[in-house]
């Protein structure tokens, strides 16, 4: 895993009380909630038809829904709690003192290195 600076600050990243962001870190497209304080990725597609996630809400229960078919997974580990079978798939992220990082698996080429 190597872990991406995306922010100085958790402010920079939600302005006018937005609770889900979309941005773009090593040439993936990533959605960022946030509930309850507390931060959360997850690519930003959701896996059963391709809704965009950042379209979507954070329920009460802080789950991601899809805009398309309502469809809700858990920011905190992926799994699809309406109960359709999809895996929704997250990312590490973590604010610390000199800033916001989030950790994405590196590529790795033909022979495994």
């Amino acid at each position: 895993m190597t872990w991406h600076k995306i922010a100085e600050s958790e402010k920079e990243l939600f302005q006018n009380n937005q609770s889900i962001i979309e941005i773009e870190v090593a040439g993936k497209s990533i959605c960022i909630g946030k509930h309850q304080e507390q931060l959360r990725a997850c690519i930003s597609k959701c896996p059963h038809a391709g809704g965009n996630l950042v379209e979507g809400q954070i329920d009460a229960l802080g789950n991601i829904v899809c805009p398309l078919h309502r469809y809700k997974f858990s920011l905190e580990n992926g799994r699809n709690i309406s109960g359709e079978g999809y895996f929704l798939k997250t990312f590490p992220i973590e604010s610390r003192n000199n800033g916001v990082f989030i950790a994405l698996e590196e590529k790795k080429g033909l022979f495994g290195y």
